[in-house]
Formats: C-alpha cells, structure tokens, sequence
C-alpha cells in the first residue's frame, strides 16, 4: 500500500494500492476495499487512482460518488 499524502489533512484514507482497472483504498479505521471497473465503472477507477496520486479528494469523492460500489471487503 502506498501512504496516501492527505494534503487537505482531514481525509478518511490512509493508503491505497493501484492497480490494472483497480485500486485498493484503506481507510483511517483500517478497513480495506477494492474497487474494480467492474464494481464501479471504468471512469470511476481512472479517477479515483489520479485523486490518490494526487494526494487530495479521494474520500469526499468515494463518499458523494462512489458509495458502495465496491468489488470486495478486504479488511
């Protein structure tokens, strides 16, 4: 997992681990979830994985946009 920089310094993430059409998030309460293109569309991932590089928004944008559209529960 990559430490996710958290430049607005209150975000719920804590890291995240890219991958191909996917991107695993953990979250400050330790749980982890994947989401997959299949789960959340292919635009959503490619978006989730610039907001993680970028260090800002990947919470908030889970929260409004993405919700439960997760592949797994790793955590």
């Amino acid at each position: 997992m990559k430490r996710y920089l958290n430049l607005s310094g209150d975000s719920g993430v804590r890291a995240y681990l890219p991958g191909p059409d996917a991107i695993a998030v953990e979250f400050l309460d330790g749980s982890v979830y994947l989401y997959t293109s299949d789960s959340a569309g292919i635009d959503t991932i490619a978006h989730m994985l610039e907001l993680a590089e970028r260090g800002r928004g990947l919470s908030a944008y889970i929260s409004q946009h993405v919700g439960d559209a997760y592949a797994q529960k790793l955590r």
